[in-house]
């Protein structure tokens, strides 16, 4: 079970949002403080695995906060009013693994907290390659992306999207359709929208004889 703190001096909003967060499979809400010097207290006794920090506290700013967090073995996302292009560049420098502006709605934080765990689980141990630390960062912006668009199911989504990358050269739609047991033209409706969002190319094959056929390919980043 992964473990989280909640941290917002509203005591109303730190309610909200530990409703989102406790609502998403796999995660408890450990805790809840709505002070720094609480939050920095709590990360110590509850040992969280992710801190949801607001940035203005009465005591402290959540920047400094995340600062003293590093090197704590849990991560920061910060959830805040505050949209400013110096907060967020001073959030990241610190540590923060993502920056959520409120206010949002649950699916909002649902789709980073879901990316957010992903992530974790591929950095968990061990030496890293490359390759696997682009993949780890790239599942960690996952959940930034908007919805499906409507009339698409995001469980649908995440299966192509990962069938696709996990292929690991061409493939065709009726291919890829096959192995996740949906209709070929569901899937190629799927990879087109990833090559729109620039995840994934589309190239032709021309084969002896009849139309040439779609293969699509993750793009690596």
């Amino acid at each position: 079970m992964t473990k989280i703190l909640v941290v917002d001096d509203d005591f109303r909003v730190a309610s909200v949002h530990a409703s989102y967060a406790s609502a998403v499979e796999g995660f408890e809400v450990v805790g809840v403080a709505h002070t720094a010097a609480d939050a920095v207290r709590a990360v110590t006794e509850l040992h969280p695995d992710l801190v949801l920090l607001d940035n203005y506290l009465p005591d402290g700013s959540g920047l400094d906060v995340c600062a003293q967090l590093a090197g704590s073995g849990c991560d920061v996302m910060l959830v805040t009013a505050d949209g400013s292009a110096e907060s967020v560049r001073a959030a990241l420098s610190a540590g923060a693994v993502n920056y959520v502006v409120k206010p949002f709605d649950a699916d909002q934080l649902v789709r980073r907290l879901r990316a957010w765990q992903r992530y974790r689980g591929r950095v968990r141990d061990g030496l890293l390659d490359q390759d696997q630390i682009d993949t780890a960062m790239r599942v960690l912006r996952e959940g930034d992306r908007p919805q499906a668009p409507k009339g698409q199911s995001p469980v649908t989504a995440s299966l192509v999207r990962d069938a696709l990358e996990a292929a690991g050269g061409p493939v065709s739609a009726a291919a890829l359709g096959t192995e996740l047991g949906i209709a070929r033209a569901t899937a190629q409706r799927y990879l087109a929208g990833l090559v729109e969002e620039g995840v994934a190319v589309m190239r032709l094959r021309y084969g002896g004889t009849g139309r040439p056929e779609h293969e699509y390919e993750w793009r690596p980043e």
